[in-house]
């Protein structure tokens, strides 16, 4: 393609913000967006096998639901603590023991033969799940300005469906052949991930200046995120992040038990070409909506384009809860995953444009995390309601949590555009 054709002009305008950016800030992308895209790939693989997982362990729903909700809980507990440490020690170092703990302990979840020895595995897997984002999305949002944030951000956040989309081939691939157990065996390969963020990603200058200054002790941090100019907006934001949060997880880690159990358990009954078909489907919808949100709220703001997408999301899933024909799943389901998903591209820079540096990891690990654990009980209380009313009326209240997200954008302030300091 020739530089003057429409084409090529289309391409460098969509692009500009990457194709001008320097090796720095572009490096620190790749590595966050592939940390997070191999987070997907592992955390999900239970999803993708938990079918399995219930006939080896003779687990019922619930208690399916319950190791789901664990991870949560684990992931939200790691995401404080790493943004601890990303604030006193750096990103990149925060960044690289959590894909270290969460490669680690995937892989050790095929070497479990217990329900308990699952749990504690998920449990500890949960928590470098945790750590990656609040390393990697202060790494990312220090990185780029604030013309191009949620660009980023958005790039950032759309291999988490690339993740999930490589975790359900892989799986659709493995299960056959060599069981569930080595399906987690191939969640140990982003380990290797660590040697290239080692040697080629450096912190952002913004850090490093504030580290030269006098570091900031936790109870200054604590003081800074809930003194009186922060402590409400603190905790409306906890409170969007946990609506958003119970529904995303209570709808995605059952989608693909719905899909493939028997209609006799409540499910589609689907073959498992079926169900991987229809998840790699979503997150292309995932994919689009992470990258979509980010280009439209650099353009028209944070909050209009936040409760458009949450909105939306609460009346697709509803609809979806309704809909039992495969085919009309095939075209409902990229499209609550577009804006279901695509709204978790905003957080990151939402929150960098709301706090300092001095607290800036430790407070999105805590507002995104903490809403993670208000939400661990999501797959749980889905699994539960599936049990007793069926998979309709459990999607159903995940749609409801939508609603109540969107409802919090009365009291959160528009942040677009902001430059950091």
């Amino acid at each position: 393609m020739k530089p003057n054709q429409p084409g090529a002009f289309a391409f460098r305008q969509l692009f500009s913000w990457w194709i001008e950016a320097d090796a720095r800030p572009r490096r620190a992308l790749i590595a966050a967006a592939l940390g997070w895209m191999l987070d997907a790939f592992d955390v999900m693989l239970y999803s993708l096998v938990i079918a399995n997982l219930m006939i080896a362990f003779q687990m019922d729903k619930e208690t399916a639901g319950l190791l789901g909700s664990l991870t949560l809980i684990a992931a939200a507990i790691g995401g404080i603590i790493f943004g601890i440490i990303a604030d006193r020690f750096g990103r990149t170092k925060a960044m690289m023991a959590a894909i270290a703990i969460y490669s680690i302990f995937t892989a050790a979840c095929g070497l479990s033969v217990s329900i308990l020895q699952l749990a504690i595995f998920r449990f500890l897997l949960g928590l470098g799940m945790g750590g990656e984002w609040s390393s990697g999305a202060a790494l990312v949002s220090e990185s780029w300005p604030a013309l191009h944030r949620a660009k980023a951000m958005g790039f950032m956040q759309s291999f988490y469906a690339v993740g999930y989309a490589l975790a359900a081939l892989a799986a659709a691939v493995v299960l056959p052949l060599w069981g569930w157990r080595a399906v987690f065996f191939v969640g140990v390969l982003p380990a290797f991930l660590i040697i290239w963020i080692r040697t080629q990603v450096q912190e952002p200058d913004i850090w490093k200046e504030k580290r030269l200054q006098a570091k900031t002790s936790l109870p200054e941090m604590l003081g800074v995120i809930f003194g009186r100019r922060l402590r409400f907006l603190t905790t409306v934001v906890t409170l969007m992040n946990a609506f958003t949060m119970f529904a995303w997880w209570g709808f995605n880690l059952w989608i693909p038990a719905y899909l493939i159990l028997s209609p006799q358990k409540g499910g589609l009954g689907l073959t498992r070409a079926g169900q991987t078909w229809l998840i790699v489907a979503m997150q292309f919808g995932m994919w689009l909506g992470y990258l979509t949100f980010g280009f439209i709220s650099d353009r028209f703001g944070r909050k209009r384009v936040y409760i458009f997408f949450l909105t939306a999301a609460a009346l697709l899933l509803f609809l979806y809860s309704l809909v039992h024909l495969p085919a009309m799943l095939f075209f409902l389901g990229p499209l609550v995953s577009f804006f279901g998903t695509g709204h978790f591209s905003g957080f990151g820079a939402l929150t960098a444009e709301i706090y300092p540096t001095q607290v800036r990891a430790t407070a999105q690990g805590f507002t995104y995390n903490i809403g993670r654990i208000m939400s661990a009980v999501a797959p749980f209380a889905v699994g539960s309601l599936a049990q007793t009313l069926g998979f309709g009326a459990a999607f159903a209240v995940a749609a409801f949590s939508f609603f109540l997200a969107a409802l919090m954008w009365i009291w959160i302030p528009e942040t677009g555009g902001k430059a950091l300091e």
